[in-house]
């Protein structure tokens, strides 16, 4: 019983990340009407920044801070550069194209920080261990992880839907003909949009930074249960992000925790290890097939965020 919990803290904890990265994709293709296959590559830069910034001032915190300013304006340098031309086009230009940046950014890395992978160091305090509930101690800074994202989402919650620039934000979602007709600077919000969304990305990668090895090609995999979660939780809805989020890194952590345990008395050790991870994998796109069938606009559709 102890395990499952912490097991289920791990499944939340792989839901924040998840969260960050749908968020931001779900913010851009849902107002602007983008397919982002680079938004992986962001994950990735933000956690070379981090590592690098943190070496550069010895602090984690501060690497971090700076990592997530630099990410916020690669974010919007990269949408003026490179993806508003991309605007009207079809999905499967925008596909081309951020399949065409996802490889030029594994290559600038390549190039500026070398093939070899880097570390991010946690200072000493969040290296260990706080009872959670008794008997269940848990990492703090997987903590940090959880408390830090739902800090943001519930930013995010009140800047899309509490103040003025969240006003435009869901107008250009909805009529962004209208907005542009109305005065609104719509190729401006679009870039702030981007950024936002590259923030959100460089944050997660940032985060888990400490966790995994930051190296080239990081942001692929996970970029691909993004996408599962803004199909499962409504393109466009931020709530939907959320708890699609949530629900897939339980799926895949409890199923990857737990499946080769019950598949042992069927198969060999070796098999039910590598059984593990595909199972629960499928049990994921399992639950997205569901979706797209019984609820196509997802679990929460954004006409109700």
């Amino acid at each position: 019983m102890l395990y499952f919990i912490e097991q289920c803290l791990n499944g939340i904890q792989l839901g924040m990340l998840l969260f960050l990265l749908a968020a931001g994709l779900t913010l851009i293709f849902g107002i602007m009407d983008l397919v982002n296959l680079a938004h992986g590559s962001l994950y990735m830069i933000g956690a070379y920044f981090a590592a690098t910034f943190a070496a550069w001032t010895g602090s984690f915190v501060a690497g971090a801070a700076l990592a997530l300013v630099a990410a916020l304006i690669c974010g919007m340098v990269l949408e003026l550069i490179a993806i508003r031309p991309l605007y009207g086009r079809s999905h499967l230009d925008h596909v081309l194209a951020t399949f065409g940046l996802l490889l030029f950014f594994n290559e600038l890395v390549r190039l500026i920080w070398g093939p070899a992978g880097m570390t991010l160091p946690l200072p000493s305090e969040m290296l260990s261990a706080v009872q959670v509930l008794p008997g269940v101690h848990y990492p703090v800074y997987r903590l940090v992880i959880i408390a830090a994202t739902l800090v943001v989402a519930l930013l995010l919650y009140v800047l899309v839907m509490r103040t003025r620039i969240g006003m435009l934000i869901r107008a250009g979602a909805s009529n962004r003909e209208m907005v542009g007709a109305l005065g609104v600077n719509i190729k401006l919000l679009y870039t702030l949009v981007f950024g936002l969304g590259a923030a959100l990305a460089g944050f997660a990668g940032l985060m888990q930074a400490p966790i995994l090895t930051v190296q080239i090609g990081m942001g692929e995999n996970i970029l691909i249960l993004a996408f599962v979660v803004i199909i499962i939780g409504g393109i466009g809805s931020i709530r939907g992000a959320f708890v699609a989020a949530i629900i897939v890194g339980l799926i895949d952590t409890l199923g990857r925790a737990f499946i080769p345990d019950m598949v042992r008395s069927y198969v060999s050790y070796s098999a039910a290890s590598s059984l593990g991870p595909s199972l629960s994998s499928m049990l994921i796109y399992m639950l997205m097939a569901a979706v797209l069938v019984f609820r196509p606009e997802g679990l929460f559709p954004a006409a109700s965020k």
